[in-house]
């Protein structure tokens, strides 16, 4: 019994050195960055409003207190910075927009690099491409873009950051036109762990071009995302609210969506809710024209309607009609699956998983169960080539993306709805299989996968020539310092 008393009291000692360890060498790094850096960058200390902004996130789950954050302003500042993190051996974390929701992902105890000074925003008419910085949200390029005439393959709802979605893959409201987010990149100016500042395309170094695309931040910090442009007028659509009692029709409707409509302009996110058990669900519509086409949202726009905000608008406005943020600052998990089509069968069992965890996380301080649908057409992915990018690693057969979100207000109850959300994932899995679905080994989206999903679900095939990569680039393992899907 002594014995082991003596080693667990030697054990505690151990960890409390190395926590101090931990923290004397963040604040080591801290002081280095700041007299290392230009003016163009700041660092900044717990106390102040800035280091406030830059450590917080949009799930309050994935925030962190960390040692100092730093604002780099240039990406040589940004070199300056991993040189002194990598000799230090200081762990870290990269925040854009700060919508992962994945702790850990981009928050740390250690550094915390917020990017929020890449913010530029450049069309380039010559070239039809516009250079963004890795500091925005979508709602900022899509401001920046709409007095051109022009728009990105970038994302869907309000106060989205354009750095994990573009690294991610990235689905679109012009996804079944033009692909991916990742399929519309031509380069990228990262910076290398080593600190050397690079400008990244197919033809200057096809590897590490290709595994960016969707390996995130495993082989630097990107700072700058070059995308093709194109043409973008009016657009027709918005968010419509339905109550429970409709979910049958709503079903329906969504169905006979995903089995008929091949018009690539035309789009649907339905989205199944319960707010402190109260059901209303969500059906965003999106058309790429100044008209309602006829025929294709009828079965949708003859649903009774608790809400409605359906007009024709600009491409920004339509993002900013949804109501994504009404739940920020709350503790957040998001779990996925991939699916081949949507039957009613399948969102019937979408709805019971939608009623059984609200009253399961009932007494675990849930406040919000939802779950979306993503009726895409199944070509979505033939806008690449088979070798394209890291992420989707196969194009043999179109995916459609299911988000779990589950979000809550207690810490202590973070594992029982993290564990729900992969329980309930396995269940709609296991419907979809039996319904015939080859979804067996198909692989998951890593922008709405819960952490501890292994890599291989989400890079498959992709994962050798990604760890060649990275072993070439990053040999000293700096960026595993830093969290994420790690390969």
């Amino acid at each position: 019994m002594r014995r082991s008393t003596v080693a667990a009291l030697l054990s505690g000692l151990a960890l409390a050195k190395a926590d101090a360890n931990a923290t004397t060498s963040a604040v080591n790094a801290c002081n280095q960055i700041a007299q290392a850096v230009s003016s163009a960058s700041a660092v900044f200390w717990p106390g102040t409003i800035q280091y406030t902004e830059d450590v917080s996130h949009w799930a309050t789950s994935s925030n962190a207190i960390a040692t100092c954050s730093v604002e780099p302003g240039t990406a040589e500042d940004v070199g300056q910075i991993l040189q002194i993190l990598g000799s230090t051996n200081t762990t870290f974390a990269v925040k854009g927009g700060g919508h992962a929701t994945n702790a850990g992902f981009s928050s740390t105890t250690g550094v915390q690099i917020a990017m929020s000074r890449f913010s530029d925003v450049v069309y380039n008419n010559a070239s039809q491409t516009v250079d963004y910085g890795m500091g925005l949200i979508w709602d900022d390029v899509y401001a920046a873009l709409e007095p051109y005439g022009v728009n990105v393959v970038g994302g869907r709802v309000t106060g989205v950051g354009v750095g994990g979605f573009s690294t991610g893959g990235g689905y679109s409201w012009l996804t079944n036109q033009y692909g991916l987010t990742v399929d519309n990149i031509v380069g990228f100016e990262i910076v290398l762990p080593n600190g050397q500042v690079t400008n990244v395309t197919e033809a200057s170094d096809a590897d590490l071009f290709f595994s960016v695309k969707g390996g995130y931040n495993n082989f630097g910090i990107v700072t700058r995302i070059t995308a093709k442009a194109y043409p973008q007028g009016q657009v027709w659509g918005g968010i419509l609210v339905v109550a429970g009692d409709q979910w049958d029709a709503l079903n329906n409707a969504t169905a006979k969506f995903q089995a008929e409509v091949t018009d690539p302009k035309a789009q649907v996110l339905p989205t199944y809710n319960l707010v402190i058990g109260l059901p209303a669900a969500s059906v965003l519509m999106f058309y790429d024209g100044p008209e309602q086409p006829v025929g294709i949202f009828d079965d949708y726009l003859a649903l009774p309607a608790i809400e409605k905000d359906i007009s024709t608008r600009s491409f920004l406005s339509l993002v900013q009609s949804s109501p994504s943020n009404a739940t920020a600052s709350t503790r957040a998990v998001f779990n996925t699956i991939s699916l081949t089509t949507l039957t009613t069968g399948l969102l019937e069992a979408v709805v019971n998983e939608t009623q059984f965890w609200s009253e399961e996380l009932a007494l675990n301080s849930a406040t919000f169960i939802s779950y979306d649908v993503e009726p895409f057409l199944t070509t979505l992915f033939t806008h690449g080539s088979v070798q394209a990018s890291a992420y989707p690693p196969t194009r043999a057969q179109g995916l459609l993306p299911l988000n779990i979100y589950y979000a809550w207000g207690l810490p202590e109850d973070d594992a029982i709805a993290q564990a729900a959300a992969v329980q309930s994932a396995a269940q709609l899995k296991a419907v979809a299989i039996a319904e015939g679905q080859d979804i067996a080994d198909a692989p998951v989206y890593g922008n709405y996968a819960v952490a501890g999903t292994p890599v291989e679900q989400i890079f498959g095939d992709s994962l050798p020539r990604m760890r060649a990569t990275k072993e070439r680039v990053d040999p000293q393992n700096v960026m595993g310092l830093t969290g994420g899907w790690k390969v």
